[in-house]
């Protein structure tokens, strides 16, 4: 397989707002691969971003959810930025960055997140979590 054909970290992206949609729209992958005429499988392998998803595929994924095709690209600006970065770090070319596999907890909590309206109040939960992580960290770095 060339490198053209394999996944970059843009198609990662894509693959996990398509399981964040999914997700919000309380559907199994088995259910959303059905609406598709798919492979539980293949949406699974859309979702962790080992596949790519082509043009056509992208647009029936998001007729079926409902959202514009846009949607599955919010994230790649920055994961363009990351692989440029890499790349000029790097001084050539890697595998490139991977997407982080997000568990259902944290995508329960983004979806929880995102429902709240209130800008002061996702700003002081926001503040919240960081120093929860930030005292964890320090914490881990003493041990």
């Amino acid at each position: 397989m060339s490198d053209s054909k394999l996944p970059s970290g843009i198609d990662r992206v894509v693959g996990q707002r398509i399981r964040w949609r999914r997700r919000e729209l309380k559907l199994s992958q088995e259910q959303l691969a059905e609406l598709l005429s798919l492979t539980f499988q293949q949406v699974q392998k859309y979702e962790k971003g080992v596949n790519r998803v082509s043009a056509g595929r992208l647009f029936e994924i998001a007729s079926v959810m409902g959202v514009p095709v846009n949607y599955f690209y919010d994230g790649a600006e920055e994961q363009l930025e990351e692989d440029r970065n890499r790349f000029m770090e790097s001084g050539g070319l890697d595998e490139g960055p991977r997407a982080p596999v997000l568990d259902a907890d944290t995508l329960d909590l983004i979806a929880a997140f995102q429902k709240i309206e209130d800008d002061s109040l996702r700003k002081s939960l926001l503040n919240t979590v960081r120093a929860a992580a930030s005292a964890f960290e320090s914490k881990q770095d003493e041990d």
